[in-house]
């Protein structure tokens, strides 16, 4: 039985900031106030402007203005002169984690029309933040859901997260026509924003933001969604590379002073060397070549990212919009992001099939064909 998606929702923290005032904030957390040069300060402001982000939303952020607007100048509460510790953005992440993540998940019900009582399965993922009990457990309470829905988190697989969620959330179905999975993506990335001048990580700094997301999946073609809404997709296949020699290119580790990603300018050399002859013969297995492909969503890692991808498939440039439109609207959120990136497709009436892709931690890609 093929996983057929039925709903999707997706959610945010109510306060964004500009990036020319997120640049302003790097400022105060990458270099101390005595030691800070007019040419660095440059380069900060060059790497936010060339980012690809116009705003991003933050749990950490209050509005500057007094009606609370979120164009308002906005500011930090809690990072201050000095870096806080990993134990303190995980107490942060679990005060918050959950009711972002509770947004996101009712208004996929309601899109799908499915009482929380429906679902059998719940499929969790996150990689900037670690509690137990966790959010799934505050999902199964809040909704509510029965207490015997069968569990499953995906933790720490970074980017392509939602890609190896949807891929569990396929074997359930698979084996159980009867089942309804529930899956949610829930990445506070702020939380790990990172003090220092280190060039890798102030570039990361200047593009990751928090958000969730989540879908509603079973297996079959029962019509949902709302009034005027085209159809979601089915999942067709789901496919998987680790590019080889590539595992210092992109990594995410645990440290004293929040989790820290290193991301190496070679990782746009890797997907110009590697992705188009694996994707070509993957999508042949398929049936298919890169010109049957009706839409893309492709993770917005960064402007770069998105640049490599486009050059090695030889794709329109309007065909990589929706992805560059969510990270310029949203920044980076990590796992949430292709989701965010469906729903638009899905509201714009983009043609299929739609071929979802990410890149995370190896470096390895995650593709998933819907139709």
């Amino acid at each position: 039985m093929a996983l057929t998606i039925h709903g999707l929702g997706t959610a945010l923290p109510p306060h964004r900031i500009a990036q020319g005032e997120a640049s302003a904030l790097a400022a105060e957390v990458a270099l101390p106030n005595q030691g800070r040069s007019p040419t660095q300060l440059r380069l900060l402001e060059t790497l936010h402007r060339r980012s690809g982000v116009a705003t991003r939303h933050s749990v950490l952020l209050e509005p500057g203005g007094p009606d609370g607007d979120s164009d308002a100048a906005c500011h930090q509460t809690f990072f201050g002169p000095t870096s806080p510790g990993t134990g303190e953005r995980m107490r942060r992440y679990a005060r918050e984690a959950a009711p972002l993540a509770l947004r996101a998940v009712q208004a996929a019900l309601a899109q799908a029309r499915l009482p929380p009582e429906r679902i059998t399965h719940l499929v969790t993922v996150s990689c900037t933040g670690f509690q137990a009990p966790g959010v799934d457990l505050a999902l199964m309470a809040a909704l509510p859901l029965a207490a015997d829905v069968a569990r499953t988190h995906v933790g720490f697989m970074g980017c392509h997260g939602a890609l190896n969620g949807l891929r569990v959330a396929a074997g359930f179905i698979g084996a159980d026509p009867q089942a309804c999975v529930l899956l949610c993506a829930v990445e506070l990335c702020s939380l790990h924003l990172q003090y220092g001048w280190d060039a890798q990580r102030i570039v990361a700094n200047a593009l990751f933001a928090d958000g969730a997301a989540a879908l509603v999946a079973c297996g079959g073609e029962r019509t949902v969604g709302g009034p005027g809404l085209p159809p979601l997709g089915r999942l067709i296949a789901s496919g998987s590379l680790v590019v080889p020699a590539s595992a210092e290119a992109m990594s995410w580790g645990i440290e004293d002073h929040g989790f820290a990603m290193d991301l190496s300018p070679r990782v746009p050399e890797l997907i110009g060397e590697h992705l188009r002859p694996w994707l070509e013969a993957w999508l042949a297995g398929h049936g298919l070549d890169l010109a049957a492909i009706g839409s893309w969503a492709v993770h917005p890692g960064g402007p770069r990212i998105l640049s490599a991808v486009t050059d090695a498939l030889g794709l329109a440039p309007t065909l990589i919009e929706p992805s560059r439109s969510v990270l310029r609207d949203c920044g980076n959120m990590s796992s949430p992001t292709l989701l965010f990136i469906l729903e638009r497709l899905r509201r714009s009436g983009a043609p299929g099939p739609c071929l979802a892709m990410a890149f995370g931690p190896g470096l390895c890609v995650e593709v998933a064909l819907l139709h």
